[in-house]
């Protein structure tokens, strides 16, 4: 079944339109109404300040490239629990979720193994978006046939800020930032020792707690802070979790392949951090921190299970079980100094570790049983230090130097286990790579000359690379040849200019560069797999070159007292993108098995733009009214083959109206996301190593949705938040969820989004 046949160019459905075309005709409203209020009854928002644009201190306002940045407030007030939350309403960004569908051996699935997987910037997604905490990397995903860990490895209620950099990061972050940029800011001491009159207090905190009833998730977080002395601060962070399976709207609940309802599911999971800050004097500051976070998922697969008639070999029972860790100490230092070639100094060093394992039991007709274990494992430690000079050029003219020094060194293990039932031979223990250690050293400087209307921000950075065989025990054999090494280097410039034309309006351009070197998995993953039915082989690739992307970007800001906007378009060009286990051919048989591996394509070309802000229509009764808005839309080429790129997500819309009473407010929030169209496809036909049969690919329909957030703040320090999500119960699905599915699919209903559910939230401080 293809639920949208059309191949018609995508376009905003009647009802988006016409919102959109009034709330655009009526800006010259919103502006005449505020500019003939009093010019003190409307307060312009402060720019927030970031750090993951420079790597230093600045306004959002003084970078020149488009960056989200969500608050602890934003992220509470949305009641914003885990990744996929985070990129509900942004455009041109989401996260994939889809349900735990999986098998523990057999046809591997393609959706529904790695849970939030990661984020889609402007089309890429995966390890091609670097994700940080605290500037410090956070582990990659890892998939292999059935086997996947996502990157959903971080405890939202322990951060105060996400700031998203759409478009290459790679000049001040290095490799992986191809796309884009995602830095989870983990709460200090200071955000909780002070007052709202900027009083300073020994003792502050917060508690909280949030129940969803989409995924029956009921979740718990404290933070204590205080001052130990004079000079030390300490803060401890902790949460807890508890869910189940995220709900969808299917409705079959068959213990077999036909099933749609969720899979009975258990997730836990717990995270703390502790943070030491020391402040000798007013020249150095020192922060230590330690963080742990774990997560436990056990599924029964009652989608695995055979249906009548069953024979010897049919799956009967099956479940798995995931444990995933990250532990990190990091230590940060920032200096003051009159050094004539330093006005300060940052100095970072971190030691990470990260294991992942997923068990798979299954039990067949004839009572046999076949288990598989999976172990995937990072040991990371990271370096920084950056020297920043603000030097005097010209009358009215400033410029602000950073020069950097990166280190990164990650030693990457896996290991497969497990045992099959006669008459099938015993399971053979390997690792689908060796044991590796990728590691760069990276030379980064970056220019800001600047004046009261103008920035310019040249920047370039020089970065070698290495992978590295640690070890082939385990590997080869099996594998016929020993892995291979791999190293180089990669020069990334970057230069950004903007212009103040009044203190209310900002525009830029900005060209930046980004690159990501593949991994070990992609350069010497190698599998065999021979069974009764299908022999597949995934063949090495020691020749894979890094992706590289260069990214233009021009942008229009203004702040003003009607409200503000933010718009911006680009144009990517990416070369030698890797497509992980491109068919090659193969029939499936033993002397010509189905043949797979991670290959370059030629080149590939994005282009979009998006547009985001607010509109205050002033105040009725001591209640402040306002429109959010935002959309984002995008178009992807291989330009090899002129056809779309899959990864495109649809262009998607939102609109709210927004009360701001003296104690409670209300938004209501509709959501409209375009068709996925035949036309948007690389081909109609899901990639096959051989052309019969040919299987239509999965097709979306346009949909709009509806989500009512109230909060009611019953004094200053407590507030609840109530949400009511997909208000009119609409059956919906994410294109990032469901790429890859087969159109005659018998249960596509399994990979809907929840219908409607609600959230609850409590908060109080102190």
């Amino acid at each position: 079944m293809t639920l949208c046949k059309s191949s018609a160019p995508v376009s905003i459905n009647p009802w988006a339109s016409r919102a959109f075309t009034t709330l655009v005709a009526c800006c010259p409203l919103f502006a005449a109404h505020a500019q003939g209020r009093d010019s003190t009854s409307v307060a312009l928002a402060l720019p927030s300040v970031v750090i993951s644009g420079s790597r230093t201190e600045q306004s959002r306002d003084d970078a020149p490239l488009s960056m989200e940045v969500l608050d602890a407030a934003d992220l509470a007030d949305g009641q914003i629990n885990d990744i996929r939350g985070l990129a509900q309403g942004l455009p041109n960004v989401s996260v994939k979720h889809a349900p735990s569908r999986f098998t523990v051996t057999g046809a591997g699935n393609t959706t529904g193994r790695d849970g939030n997987a990661g984020f889609n910037v402007r089309g890429l997604d995966g390890n091609r978006v670097l994700m940080l905490q605290d500037g410090i990397r956070l582990p990659r995903s890892y998939i292999n046939g059935n086997n996947a860990f996502g990157r959903d490895m971080v405890g939202l209620d322990l951060l105060k800020r996400i700031e998203l950099v759409r478009g290459p990061s790679s000049v001040l972050f290095g490799s992986d930032g191809l796309a884009g940029l995602v830095n989870f800011i983990s709460y200090e001491p200071a955000d909780f020792l002070s007052t709202s009159d900027g009083q300073h207090k020994p003792l502050g905190g917060k508690l909280a707690i949030h129940v969803n009833s989409a995924d029956q998730s009921v979740g718990l977080a404290a933070m204590l802070a205080g001052q130990a002395s004079p000079t030390v601060q300490w803060l401890l962070t902790g949460t807890r979790l508890r869910a189940g399976a995220l709900s969808s709207m299917g409705n079959n609940d068959a213990a077999s392949v036909d099933r749609t309802t969720p899979n009975p599911q258990d997730d836990r999971g717990a995270a703390w951090l502790g943070k030491l800050v020391f402040q000798p004097d007013a020249q150095q500051k020192h922060i230590l921190t330690l963080e742990s976070l774990e997560k436990y998922t056990d599924v029964a697969l009652l989608s695995s299970r055979g249906k009548p008639p069953l024979t010897a070999g049919s799956v009967v029972d099956e479940h798995a079980s995931s444990a995933q860790r990250r532990e990190r100490v990091s230590w940060h230092g920032h200096y003051t100094t009159d050094l004539p070639w330093a006005d300060s100094v940052q100095t970072a060093l971190s030691v990470q570790n990260s294991d992942a394992q997923q068990n798979g039991l299954t039990t067949r007709n004839d009572q046999g049983v076949r288990m598989r274990n999976t172990a995937y494992s990072e040991r990371t430690w990271q370096a920084n230090l950056q020297v920043n000079k603000l030097l005097p050029v010209a009358e009215q003219w400033v410029q602000k130097i950073s020069v950097g020094l990166d280190y990164a060194s990650t030693a990457v293990s896996n290991w497969f286990d497990g045992s099959d039932p006669a008459p099938l031979p015993n399971y053979v223990p390997k690792k689908y790579f060796p044991d590796s250690r990728d590691s760069s050293t990276a030379l980064y400087a970056q220019s800001e000359l600047r004046s009261a209307r103008w920035s310019i921000i040249p920047g370039l950075r020089v970065e070698q690379f290495a992978l590295d065989v640690l070890s082939q025990d385990g590997f080869s054999p099996p594998a016929p040849a020993p892995a291979k090494a791999l190293s180089g280097s990669n020069w990334s410039p970057k230069l950004g200019v903007l212009f103040r034309p009044t203190p209310q309006w900002t525009v830029y351009a900005n060209y930046a560069s980004g690159f990501r070197v593949p991994n070990a998995a992609q350069v010497n993953g190698f599998v065999e797999n021979p069974t009764p039915s299908t022999f597949v082989t995934l063949l090495a690739n020691p020749g894979l070159q890094p992706e590289t992307s260069n990214n233009v970007e021009f942008g229009v800001r203004t702040r003003q007292a009607w409200g503000k906007l933010d718009f911006a378009i680009f144009a990517s060009d990416f070369q030698h993108l890797i497509v992980d286990k491109k068919p090659l051919g193969g029939s499936g048989t033993a002397s010509d098995p189905l043949l797979f591996q991670t290959v370059n394509i030629d080149n590939a070309r994005i282009r979009g733009f998006e547009f985001k802000g607010t509109f205050e229509w002033g105040d009725l009764a001591d209640v402040a009214m306002s429109t959010p808005f935002s959309y984002g839309q995008a178009r992807g080429t291989d330009t090899a083959t002129d056809r779309p790129l899959n990864s495109i997500d649809p262009a998607k819309l939102t609109l709210g109206l927004k009360l701001d009473g003296l104690q409670w407010n209300a938004r209501l929030d509709a959501t409209y996301v375009a068709a996925k169209t035949v036309g948007d496809l690389e081909s109609p036909y899901l990639p096959k190593p051989v052309n019969p049969p040919r299987i239509e690919q999965l097709t979306l329909p346009e949909a709009t949705t509806l989500d009512l957030h109230l909060q009611w703040r019953l004094r200053k320090d407590l507030r609840a938040n109530f949400a009511v999500i997909n208000l009119t119960d609409r059956k919906i699905w994410h294109w990032s969820d469901v790429q890859g599915l087969a159109a005659s699919s018998a249960v596509i209903d399994a990979y809907t989004q929840p219908g409607r559910h609600l959230n609850l939230s409590l908060q109080a401080e102190w």
